[in-house]
């Protein structure tokens, strides 16, 4: 038992350790964990040849990944995604997969081996990918939604890889592993269908299927009522893990793949109402699974294969990356992905995946690739994913420049109309303004940088011009002598702060109005000179509050009152915060000082929340009323 705790304390300090300084580095969680991996196993030496033995307990963390796959997919999502999945991500796992095999053959490998070999390298890292496309902003971008369904395309696609790799079997590998494991005495795997005949074995794959299906769409609901009304959260999570674990045997019984049974399982729960809490229960098992995966790949990868084979596996590495980078291109180009976009999608999916290792481990437990290959090319796996941070990089700093310069080159439009009203920035914000000052007959000018966003409103007859509003020219072309008031609503708080200040230095006349997006910035623009200021979350947050103490059975009038109330007293602190924000202490803007006020602002707050209305009656909530007779009643219909 000692034993056991020693090894667990091994890999979980070497995780604890390794995973946040690779993540504050930008290599992501999956590269930590091949980190810590590599340093306790090839470097230091302290785990040993039971990490095989773990690798084969963790690899339930693959299956737990695929459930949760599958419940996140959504019938109704796969169909409005469908031209893009089958389309792109559909090409790019067939196109690739053969050129990769095709290169496998020009190494002398048997025709199976290099068509599972294809199959492995089609696939790039969801993991890293996507954390940092959220950590770097590019989620919403066209290339990173491109991507996003590559990549779900190529996490559907391993199921049926996981069917079909078994049937590549080389004889040869398949006669030595019987005579190994007849040598070893081992003991005989468990089996509903050994010895059946075909036509038996059909049959009883189809309604092991059918099983999954058909319960999990109709037991599944009663039998998580039943447990949710006993109100024990353990319990909850005990069925989870019951659904999972029962199916992954089931499937292991009749001779399949448990990923495929229980990506099925969360296909058919996609829907439930239970699907989030399913979620949440298995992700935290799925997590440390897949973590302590990825350490004993890391662990087993054998240095004296890199040292000496180093220069063949860089090659080797280097061609999988280019050859997937020249797929994506050209996929790129025939779906018209443009301009940075289009160098996103090739560059973001270029390396080898997590479900690489997955692959090669199934394919050596198979039969399919012999073990001293599937060693090399678990190095290739591990360099392609180590070398996707420095991809990220070369976008960031290389390419995207270039396309930024290049618009800034475009020409700026001629603005031939002017207005009463200057809009800068025609985002989700400044739409919202434009929309109601036209609607009511107002005359506006409207800037942006962004050329999408531009052409966009375009389409749908919104007059809005390519131009940036910090240049005093192009404010002059605008009409900015004439005009009463601009609009600052750009997403930029630096140059929103840059036109406010000279707004305000070169026509004080023009009264400018401006969207802030948090008290500082809000500082910050009042300091420049802006007229009025509103943070761009404030009367939202404030509305969803009232709404929230009204779902709560607060009065409608009273949830009004407290509602004004809160306003007008952070209305009056807000010059006195705004003061010592300006004249803070030994330069510090938010210093002790600042932090009192605040704390007293919060509880005059709290006092003016339990002031009835009638206490301190306001002239100017004339509009309140007492209700008619009838109101409530009225207003519960």
């Amino acid at each position: 038992m000692t034993v056991y705790f020693i090894q667990a304390f091994i890999y979980l300090i070497a995780a604890v350790i390794a995973v946040p300084l690779a993540k504050r580095l930008g290599l992501g969680s999956v590269l930590g964990y091949l980190i810590a991996g590599v340093v306790i196993g090839p470097i230091t030496g302290i785990v040993g040849h039971e990490t095989l033995t773990i690798q084969h307990f963790a690899e339930f963390g693959v299956v737990m990944m695929l459930f949760l796959v599958g419940l996140e997919l959504q019938p109704q999502m796969l169909w409005n995604m469908r031209n893009r999945l089958i389309g792109l991500g559909g090409l790019q796992v067939v196109v690739t997969s053969l050129l990769i095999g095709a290169v496998a053959l020009l190494f002398n490998q048997p025709l199976t081996v290099a068509f599972a070999i294809g199959l492995t390298f089609s696939l790039s890292s969801t993991a890293i990918v996507l954390q940092t496309f959220n950590e770097k902003g590019l989620t919403k971008t066209e290339g990173g939604q491109n991507a996003f369904s590559v990549l779900l395309m190529q996490d559907i696609a391993v199921i049926p890889m996981l069917a079909f790799i078994p049937m590549l079997a080389l004889p040869e590998l398949v006669t030595a592993a019987e005579s190994a494991q007849a040598a070893a005495e081992h003991h005989e795997q468990l089996s509903l269908v050994a010895g059946l005949p075909t036509w038996a074995y059909a049959l009883a794959i189809i309604a092991s299927i059918a099983t999954v299906v058909v319960g999990g769409h109709y037991l599944s609901r009663p039998l998580f009522r039943y447990v949710a009304n006993s109100g024990l959260r353990e319990i909850f999570v005990a069925t989870a893990l019951l659904i999972v674990i029962g199916i992954a045997a089931l499937m292991s019984l009749v001779g399949l793949s448990p990923a495929l049974g229980t990506f099925l399982a969360g296909v058919v729960l996609a829907n439930s109402e239970f699907r989030h809490e399913l979620e949440s229960n298995i992700e935290p098992f799925k997590g440390l699974l897949l973590g302590l995966f990825f350490i004993t790949v890391g662990a087993g990868i054998n240095f004296t294969i890199l040292t000496d084979n180093f220069g063949l596996i860089i090659a080797l590495t280097l061609g999988v990356m280019l050859i997937k980078a020249l797929v994506l291109w050209g996929l790129a180009i025939i779906f018209k992905i443009k301009n940075s976009d289009r160098w996103l999608f090739a560059l973001s999916l270029a390396q080898a995946g997590e479900f690489g290792f997955v692959l090669l481990s199934f394919t050596v437990q198979n039969h399919v690739i012999p073990v001293g290959v599937a060693n090399t090319l678990q190095l290739v796996v591990a360099l392609s994913m180590f070398l996707t941070p420095a991809l990220f990089i070369i976008f960031d700093k290389v390419i995207l420049p270039r396309y930024q310069d290049a618009n800034n080159d475009q020409p700026f439009d001629e603005i031939d109309d002017t207005g009463k009203v200057i809009i800068a920035g025609v985002g989700r914000f400044g739409q919202i303004v434009n929309r109601l000052l036209v609607a009511n007959g107002v005359s506006t000018v409207v800037m942006d940088l962004n050329a999408t966003q531009i052409d966009n409103l375009r389409k749908v007859n919104i007059k809005t011009y390519f131009g940036d509003a910090t240049r005093p020219e192009l404010l002059h072309t605008a009409g900015i002598e004439e005009a009463a008031i601009l609009v600052v609503a750009i997403d930029d708080r630096e140059n929103a702060k840059a036109i406010v200040h000279y707004v305000k230095q070169t026509y004080p006349h023009v009264k400018v109005l401006a969207r802030a997006f948090d008290k500082g910035h809000n500082y910050e623009l009042k300091h420049a000179g802006a007229d009025f200021i509103v943070n761009e979350t404030y009367h939202s947050a404030l509305k969803l509050g009232a709404k929230t103490l009204t779902s709560l059975g607060f009065h409608p009038f009273l949830v009004e009152q407290k509602k004004n109330m809160f306003f007008q007293t952070e209305e009056q602190a807000s010059e006195s915060l705004y003061k010592q924000w300006k004249f803070g202490s030994e330069g510090k803007q938010y210093d002790h000082d600042y932090r009192k006020l605040f704390i007293q602002m919060e509880e005059a707050i709290k006092v003016a929340m339990q002031t009835d209305r009638m206490d301190n009656h306001n002239s100017e909530e004339r509009g309140w009323t007492p209700p008619p007779k009838g109101y409530e009643a009225n207003f519960d219909d």
